[in-house]
C-alpha cells in the first residue's frame, strides 16, 4: 500500500476510534486491535500528529489511580473524517475503472 495513503488511513482509524468518546493510549491500541495491527510506538507518533494539525486535543486525568493522556476528536478532526470518506469514494471509482480494463484486457 502507497506510505501516503497508509498514513493516512491510519490517522483516520484513529481519529475515527475517538468518534465514540475520549480515550487514551493503551486503551485506543486494544479498540484498533480488530481493524489494524498497531502499537503504542505506531500509535503515539500519530497522536502527535493529529494533535499538531488541530484534529485532536489532549488533556491529562487521573483513571484508576494513574494520571494518563486522554485524547479527544475535535470539530477539524471529524470534518477530516467525512473528507476521507469522500476521498476514498473517488478512489474506489478509479478502482472500479481500472478493474473493469484489466479484466477487458485479459479477455
Amino acid at each position: 500500500m502507497d506510505a501516503q495513503l497508509k498514513r493516512g488511513s491510519l490517522d483516520v482509524c484513529v481519529l475515527a476510534a475517538l468518534t465514540h468518546g475520549d480515550s487514551y493510549g493503551y486503551q485506543l491500541v486494544k479498540d484498533l486491535n480488530d481493524v489494524l495491527d498497531i502499537n503504542e510506538s505506531t500509535l503515539y507518533p500519530i497522536l502527535k500528529r493529529l494533535e499538531k494539525n488541530g484534529l485532536v486535543k489532549t488533556y491529562a486525568q487521573e483513571a484508576n489511580g494513574r494520571l494518563r493522556h486522554f485524547y479527544a476528536i475535535t470539530k477539524s478532526g471529524y470534518t477530516r473524517i467525512l473528507e476521507y470518506l469522500e476521498d476514498f469514494q473517488m478512489l474506489l471509482k478509479v478502482y472500479n475503472y481500472i478493474e473493469k480494463e484489466v479484466k477487458n484486457y485479459e479477455e
